[in-house]
C-alpha cells in the first residue's frame, strides 16, 4: 500500500460497510457443500482486524472447512501466533521480500523492521504453526536477495516461494522490465543448490515446487507473468466489503453483501456463487499486453 496513496489522511471504509464475522461465516457455510475445502484469510493485513482470532475460531468450526490458513506481513504475528493456533488456524504464509534490513525497509515504506517479521515466524513455529514465506522479486530492487533468502530458508527448514512481480492494481508503477522471470530465479538458485522437482501438492497448485536436496526445506516458483495459469485457477476472493472476485486482476466484484443483509438463504447464496463461477471468463494473465483495464489493488483483494 504505497504511502503516498494510503497516507495518514486516507479515508478507509466505515465499519458498517465491512462484512461482519457472521456474514463471512455465512458465505463459507454456503460454499462448503459445493466441495470448497480450503480457505485463506488475507488482507491488506488480516492481523489488524480486531478480533481476528475469533473469526478463525468461527471458521474452523464450520463443517467442511479442512484447511484454514492466513497470509500476513508478519509484523504482528508474534502477538497472535498462540491464539491463532488455539483457534484452529492450520498454516500461515508470511510476506518477506528481503533479509537485508535496508532493502526490507525501503520496500515496505512504513518503517517496519525485518527483525519483527523474523520474530513472528519463529514464534509461530514455536507454537506448532507451519510457516511458508512468500518473496516477490523485483529487478533492481531485491533481486540480490534471491540467494540470501534461499540460504536462510534452507537453514531454517522453511518453505519459500519466489513470486514474479505482477501488475496488480494501479499504484505499484509496474513495468514488464521490472519482472525477474521464474526461470531466471531458478537458474540463480541452481548455482548454489541441488533442487529436486516435487509433484503438485493439490489441484490448482500455482507453484513449481522443488526440494532442497535431502533437507526439509522447499522452494517454489510462481510464474504468473511468464507462464500464466488462468485455465487452472480455482480461487474465488471475497473482499472485506462483500464483493466476490473471480480474478485477482478484476476491477469490480460482484456484490453479495446486499444478499446477505436482505436475508438470503444458504441455497440462494450458493446458487448465486455457482452462476457467477460458471460464467467467468477471466484470462487477464494470458492476455497481458493485449488488453488494458483498471484493476483492484492487491491490498483490497489479497494474494
Amino acid at each position: 500500500m504505497p504511502a503516498d496513496v494510503f497516507g495518514p489522511g486516507y479515508s478507509f471504509l466505515p465499519r458498517n460497510e465491512i462484512l461482519s464475522f457472521e456474514e463471512i461465516v455465512q458465505v463459507v457455510r454456503s460454499v462448503c457443500p459445493l466441495g470448497v475445502r480450503r480457505f485463506r484469510l488475507t488482507g491488506g493485513e488480516p492481523l489488524l482486524r480486531r478480533g481476528i482470532d475469533d473469526l478463525v475460531g468461527m471458521l474452523s468450526a464450520v463443517e467442511g472447512v479442512e484447511d484454514l490458513s492466513m497470509t500476513t506481513n508478519g509484523v504482528l504475528l508474534s502477538h497472535h501466533a498462540e491464539s491463532l493456533v488455539l483457534a484452529g488456524l492450520k498454516r500461515v504464509t508470511v510476506s518477506l521480500d528481503a533479509m537485508d534490513p535496508m532493502i526490507f525497509s525501503a520496500m515496505n515504506g512504513v518503517g517496519a523492521k525485518v527483525e519483527r517479521v523474523l520474530l513472528g515466524i519463529s514464534t509461530a513455529r514455536a507454537h506448532g504453526l507451519p510457516v511458508k514465506v512468500n518473496c516477490v522479486v523485483q529487478r533492481g530492487v531485491n533481486d540480490t536477495e534471491i540467494l540470501p533468502m534461499a540460504r536462510w530458508a534452507a537453514s531454517q527448514g522453511l518453505t519459500l516461494r519466489f513470486i514474479e512481480y505482477m501488475d496488480v492494481g494501479e499504484t505499484n508503477s509496474w513495468r514488464h522490465e521490472h519482472v525477474v522471470s521464474a526461470q531466471t530465479i531458478l537458474a540463480t538458485l541452481r548455482r548454489e543448490f541441488r533442487l529436486v522437482p516435487l509433484e503438485a501438492g493439490h489441484p490448482g497448485e500455482t507453484a513449481m515446487r522443488f526440494q532442497f536436496g535431502d533437507g526439509p526445506a522447499e522452494i517454489g516458483l510462481i510464474a504468473s507473468v511468464t507462464m500464466p495459469f488462468c485455465c487452472g485457477c480455482s480461487r474465488l476472493r471475497l473482499s472485506a466489503d462483500g464483493r466476490l472476485f473471480t480474478c485477482l486482476f478484476s476491477a469490480k466484484g460482484h456484490d453479495i453483501r446486499a444478499m446477505l443483509r436482505d436475508g438470503a438463504s444458504h441455497a440462494e447464496l450458493r446458487s448465486f456463487i455457482v452462476g457467477l463461477w460458471r460464467e467467468r471468463d477471466d484470462r487477464y494473465s494470458e492476455l497481458r499486453g493485449t488488453t488494458v483495464r483498471p484493476k483492484a489493488e492487491m491490498s483490497y483483494l489479497g494474494g
